[in-house]
């Protein structure tokens, strides 16, 4: 009987594995060779798609609210959701520019509140197998930040477009 060695007991796939990361380990490589190579400025040579927007930090692979609203109608949007539902009959209803830089935030802030809610009923979900390593609970806490985000994109609270009204209102909306 022959030995073929790790091979024969993987079919090849510690090969192609290895190539897979050879490929990627390169690519970082030249990544940061141009970042840090001839230019007379970090991060001058970089292409746009690679530079983090105000904010946020590199390696932020959340989507974030950045650039969500885009379009001419969304600069004098009516409100949604509660803040649609305006109880007093003698106060006007606003408007508000969703591509604004202070709507933006305020989705941010919208978002953060629905995290805190989901935060709160994650907590009442018993784990089988106990509480999970420190790698599990980070990756889980990503991807409800990440639920978060798309909740308040697509379920219309209201939140924030309450919040941007009052803001604005009151002479808080210092954009330019």
């Amino acid at each position: 009987m022959t030995v073929g060695g790790i091979s024969s007991i993987t079919n090849g796939q510690g090969a192609l594995t290895s190539a897979k990361i050879s490929s990627e380990k390169g690519k970082f490589e030249d990544l940061l060779r141009s970042v840090y190579g001839e230019a007379s400025s970090i991060g001058s040579n970089l292409s746009s798609s690679q530079v983090a927007q105000d904010g946020r930090l590199n390696g932020d692979y959340s989507t974030g609210f950045a650039g969500t609203y885009k379009f001419q109608a969304d600069k004098n949007a009516l409100p949604s959701g509660a803040a649609a539902n305006q109880a007093n009959p003698n106060v006007k209803q606003g408007t508000i520019d969703k591509t604004s830089k202070l709507y933006e935030k305020s989705l941010e802030m919208e978002s953060y509140i629905v995290k805190m809610m989901i935060s709160q009923m994650r907590k009442t979900i018993v784990k089988a197998n106990g509480e999970g390593d420190f790698a599990t609970k980070m990756y889980e806490d990503m991807l409800y930040d990440e639920y978060a985000t798309q909740m308040t994109k697509s379920a219309d609270f209201g939140l924030a477009d309450q919040m941007y009204l009052q803001l604005s209102n009151n002479g808080l909306n210092v954009e330019a």
